[in-house]
C-alpha cells in the first residue's frame, strides 16, 4: 500500500489555530488587551492630533494668513521705542492694504468693584482702539456688540474672554470700574486665535479713552489685514519705513499666523512622543503574547505528540501554533483600531473638532500586531514543532 504524504489545509491551520484560542478564552483575551491597548493608543494619539490640527488649520484658513502686526522695538540705546501717531493712516495708504486697526496701551486698572485695591490688576491691561479692531483680527463677540462710533465715545468696554473670567463677568451690561470712572460692558469677546495676548484686555473706544484716561494716540500695535496672502511680502517690505520713516530700525512686525502654524507643529512633535509610548505597550503586549504561547506549548505536549504520532509533520505543529499566536494578535489589533477611533471620535465631539479617522494608522496598527504577533510567536512555533512525539507523549 503507498503511503501518501501528510498535509494541512490552509482552512485547517486556521480552524485548529483557533480552536487552541477557544479552549483558553480567558487566558486569550487577556493577551490581546494588551496588544489592543498598544494599538488603541497609537491610533488615538494619531486621531486626536490629526483632529486637533485640522480644526486649527481650518480655524487659520477661515481667519485668514494675510494680517501683519507692527510693534515698537528698541532705539539705539536700548530704550523702548513707540510708533508715530501717523503710523496707522500712513500704513493704510500702501496699495494691497485691505485694512489697519490699532491698539495703545494705557495706564490704567479694570476692577470689579471700586472696593478692590487699584494693585491688584489679575493681570488685565486696558486699551483704546478703533471700532475696526474685531473686523481686521476676525474676532468673535460671544454676547453683546463690539464697539461702534457710539459707543466708543461713551464709558462703554469690550471685554476679552480671558479678562472677563477673570472678573467674573458673563454677559454685557454688568459694571466695570476703570481709571477711576464706572463702565458698561458693551460686549464680550471669545478667544482671539491670531492674538491670544488680546484675550485678557478691557477694549475702550479711542475718542472717551483720550477724554477720560489720558490715551496719547500713540499705537502699541497696528494690524494690518493685506488684500492677499500674495501681498504679504511686498507690504511687509514697506511697513517699517512706513510706519516710522525717521526709524524704521525700531519696528518689528510679525506675522500672527506663523505662530499658530508652528502651534500645529508643536502637536505633531508631541504626538511622536506619545507614538513611542504606544509603541511600548505594544512591545509589552508582544511579550505576553509569547509568554501564552510557550505556556501553552508545554501545557499541550500530549496534543501535539499525538498529532505528530498519527502523522502530523513539524512544518504543521509550527504554522498551527504560529496562526494562534496571529490570530491572537490580529484580534487585539482590531479591537485596538476599533477602540481608538471611538476615542478619537468621542474627543472631537466633545471638542467640537473636525473628526479625522487615521484610516492608514488603523492599517498600520493593525499590520504592526500582526508583525508582533508573529514575531512573539515565532519561538514558540518552533519549539513545538521540535518536541519529540515520543517524549511529548511520555510528558503527558
Amino acid at each position: 500500500m503507498e503511503l501518501t504524504a501528510s498535509r494541512l489545509r490552509r482552512a485547517d491551520v486556521l480552524r485548529v489555530g483557533a480552536g487552541g484560542l477557544t479552549s483558553r478564552r480567558l487566558r486569550a483575551a487577556l493577551s490581546a488587551l494588551g496588544v489592543a491597548i498598544g494599538i488603541a493608543s497609537m491610533v488615538a494619539v494619531i486621531g486626536i492630533s490629526q483632529s486637533s490640527r485640522a480644526d486649527l488649520l481650518a480655524e487659520l484658513d477661515e481667519l485668514g494668513t494675510n494680517l501683519l502686526s507692527i510693534a515698537p522695538g528698541q532705539t539705539s540705546i536700548g530704550e523702548d521705542a513707540t510708533l508715530p501717531d501717523t503710523a496707522r493712516a500712513a500704513i493704510s495708504r500702501i496699495t494691497g492694504v485691505r485694512g489697519t486697526s490699532a491698539v495703545e496701551d494705557l495706564d490704567a486698572t479694570a476692577r470689579r468693584t471700586d472696593l478692590i485695591p487699584e494693585a491688584e490688576t489679575s493681570g488685565i491691561a486696558v486699551m483704546a482702539t478703533d471700532t475696526g479692531l474685531a473686523r481686521t483680527l476676525g474676532a468673535r463677540v460671544r454676547t453683546g456688540a463690539f464697539l461702534n462710533t457710539a459707543t466708543a465715545r461713551q464709558p462703554v468696554v469690550v471685554l476679552g474672554a480671558t479678562a472677563a473670567r477673570r472678573l467674573g463677568i458673563l454677559r454685557a451690561g454688568a459694571n466695570v470700574f476703570i481709571g477711576g470712572r464706572w463702565f458698561t460692558v458693551g460686549g464680550i469677546l471669545d478667544p482671539v486665535t491670531l492674538d491670544p495676548t488680546l484675550d485678557a484686555a478691557a477694549f475702550v473706544g479711542v475718542p472717551v479713552a483720550e477724554r477720560l484716561l489720558g490715551a496719547r494716540d500713540e499705537p502699541s500695535r497696528v494690524f494690518v489685514r493685506t488684500d492677499g496672502d500674495q501681498d504679504i511680502p511686498r507690504v511687509r517690505e514697506l511697513l517699517a519705513a512706513t510706519a516710522n520713516p525717521e526709524y524704521p530700525g525700531e519696528v518689528e512686525i510679525t506675522r500672527p499666523s506663523d505662530a499658530i502654524e508652528a502651534k500645529a507643529a508643536t502637536r505633531t512633535a508631541f504626538t511622536s512622543l506619545l507614538l513611542g509610548l504606544g509603541a511600548v505597550a505594544l512591545l509589552v503586549g508582544g511579550v505576553g503574547i509569547a509568554n501564552v504561547m510557550v505556556v501553552a506549548v508545554l501545557e499541550r505536549r500530549s496534543e501535539i505528540g499525538l498529532r505528530r504520532a498519527l502523522g502530523a509533520r513539524r512544518r504543521h505543529i509550527a504554522e498551527q501554533f504560529l496562526c494562534e499566536a496571529l490570530l491572537l494578535s490580529g484580534l487585539g489589533g482590531v479591537a485596538g483600531a476599533l477602540l481608538g477611533a471611538a476615542v478619537t471620535a468621542g474627543v472631537g465631539t466633545a471638542r467640537g473638532w473636525p473628526l479625522a479617522v487615521p484610516w492608514a494608522a488603523m492599517a498600520a496598527g493593525l499590520a504592526s500586531a500582526l508583525l508582533i504577533g508573529a514575531i512573539a510567536g515565532l519561538y514558540p512555533a518552533v519549539r513545538a514543532a521540535r518536541l519529540d512525539p515520543t517524549v511529548a507523549l511520555r510528558a503527558a
